[in-house]
């Protein structure tokens, strides 16, 4: 399928694989709260916080392995290190929900005994994730040494791997979430870890397998001893004289990327010999004040994408909330869970990710005269646009379900009598629009970052949604302060759903979000990239 739209054999594997660490990670993350309150016997709120920090925090190491992976090491073998961690995090969980060393049966699991797993997991993930990715987006050739996105054939594949690539994660997303949730509730949580561990070490397998079909990236001397002589440089240096970079062997060949002085996707070299030299460069050391200008230079989309993140948040935490309270019924026998709702996201992406080069590239090319049909703000724009309508319809239902909730006939009613399928267009929205800024952050933040930086590239991708996390936190914990009081102490959250306004807070994400929309397409004007 991928094949088909000009992706390499490699690329194909490795999309893969990336499949099969997302079963693997979705299958702990998406019923770790049900395993910390039935088994480890935490309170719903402590149990709520763990989940929600691991996750931010999960989201975040990228960002602190990234420039390590960058400078001193090559992808292939990141990818190699981060999975034993990771393999390793995975093993000590699935130990513990064994009763694992023996003699634990019985007794109450310490939230230590879970933390150091966890992450384990983190650290792993940090380094593997975005090495993955760029090694495999690496399949495809570098075609320049300077971050771009330019228009050619070379970035249109860019754009079809970075497609394909959230296709693959989404598949292994909705295994993990369906197949894994089911085991663990009716099977039991060790055989419930035990396979995404499994799945794990088969992906990792698979991936040593096939490394005769790789292009590797051997410009990078691997050093132990040249790490910790840069580390000590550095030392030195910021004790004498406070300079912000760690020098390498030899000074006089570090490509220095004017970054601030050209647009974030500029075309060209001052001459063959500097492109030359680029491909020379020495990557001994952390250069802070080249990574600093890069961050800098990506800033303001970085943060104008927080209030996406914010909106992506909703659906595990709101949307399930709401579900909660109205009718679920799907037969005599059966009652929709709640949380099942959120595969609607990830079905949609899977339905309509085919029909994006099919029928909407052509259609939009006709009018953009655009190979790639949109550029990829562009792309990021309509995803951002399409998740404040989202909002917009979520703040109807809920308005249509207090309506009803609070109807004389309803209020001795423990649920509204009115369909979860409401929830429905809110959720496809959402799974569309992720088609479109996802996909799109991917490419972005991949191609605005040179080419021995990439890994941070995609370190700042994730970390979007990691500090997305905790913004989402922060707005709950400012509304809630605004909203209270002593008659409704939660405010908007009241514990009550007849009295919660989630409608009011939904019309607070979409004026949020419209504002950061308008502001990203005012940027992007004058940002002439």
């Amino acid at each position: 399928m991928a094949g088909g739209q000009g992706l390499n054999k490699p690329c194909i594997l490795l999309i893969v694989i990336a499949g099969m660490e997302r079963f693997t990670f979705k299958g702990v993350a998406a019923n770790l709260v049900t395993y910390l309150t039935d088994v480890a016997k935490m309170s719903n709120s402590s149990a709520a916080k763990l989940v929600n920090n691991w996750c931010g925090f999960t989201s975040m190491v990228p960002l602190l392995v990234a420039p390590l992976a960058d400078s001193y090491l090559d992808s292939y073998s990141t990818i190699l290190g981060s999975a034993f961690f990771y393999i390793l995090g995975l093993v000590a969980l699935t130990s513990t929900a064994m009763g694992w060393p023996p003699g634990r049966n019985g007794h109450k699991i310490s939230s230590s005994s879970l933390s150091w797993p966890l992450h384990l997991i983190s650290l792993g993930l940090g380094g593997y994730n975005p090495s993955l990715q760029a090694f495999a987006a690496d399949q495809l050739g570098d075609e320049d040494d300077l971050p771009t996105t330019k228009d050619d054939k070379s970035s249109t594949k860019k754009s079809v791997f970075f497609q394909w690539w959230y296709f693959g994660i989404c598949c292994g997303s909705l295994l993990g979430v369906s197949v894994l949730s089911y085991i663990q509730d009716t099977i039991g949580w060790g055989v419930g870890f035990a396979i995404p561990t499994i799945a794990m070490v088969a992906s990792i397998l698979v991936f040593l397998s096939a490394n005769r079909f790789y292009v590797h990236n051997n410009s990078k001397e691997i050093s132990l001893e040249k790490m910790i002589k840069a580390i000590k440089d550095t030392v030195l240096r910021l004790k004498n004289r406070g300079e912000m970079s760690l020098p390498s062997s030899k000074p006089d060949t570090v490509h220095e990327l004017e970054l601030q002085e050209k647009p974030l996707c500029s075309q060209d070299s001052d001459s063959e010999d500097t492109e030359s030299a680029d491909k020379k460069q020495d990557s001994g050391g952390i250069n802070v004040v080249k990574i600093a200008r890069v961050v800098i230079r990506l800033l303001p989309v970085w943060t104008l994408l927080l209030t996406f993140a914010v909106i992506f948040q909703q659906p595990a935490t709101f949307f399930t909330k709401q579900g909660m309270t109205m009718t679920r019924n799907l037969g005599p026998n059966f009652m929709i869970p709640p949380a099942a709702l959120q595969s609607a996201i990830t079905v949609s992406i899977i339905l309509l990710m085919p029909l994006y080069d099919k029928y909407f590239i052509p259609l939009v090319r006709v009018f953009t005269r655009n190979d790639k049909g949109v550029t990829v703000r562009q792309r990021m724009g309509i995803g951002m646009f399409l998740s404040v309508i989202a909002m917009v319809i979520a703040a109807f239902t809920d308005q249509k379900r207090l309506e009803i909730s609070r109807n004389p006939k309803n209020l001795s009613l423990e649920t509204v009598p009115m369909s979860i399928f409401w929830l429905l267009p809110q959720y496809i929205l959402l799974g569309i629009s992720d088609i479109f800024t996802v996909v799109g952050m991917q490419e972005f933040f991949y191609s605005e970052v040179p080419v021995n930086m990439r890994t941070l590239g995609i370190a700042l991708y994730t970390s979007v949604f990691g500090f997305g996390s905790f913004f989402s936190s922060l707005l709950i914990s400012i509304v809630e302060h605004f909203t209270s009081s002593p008659a409704n102490h939660h405010g908007w959250f009241s514990d009550d759903m007849k009295e919660a306004r989630l409608d009011n807070y939904y019309w607070f994400l979409s004026v949020l979000s419209a504002v950061s929309l308008i502001l990203f397409v005012i940027f992007c004007k004058f940002d002439r990239s």
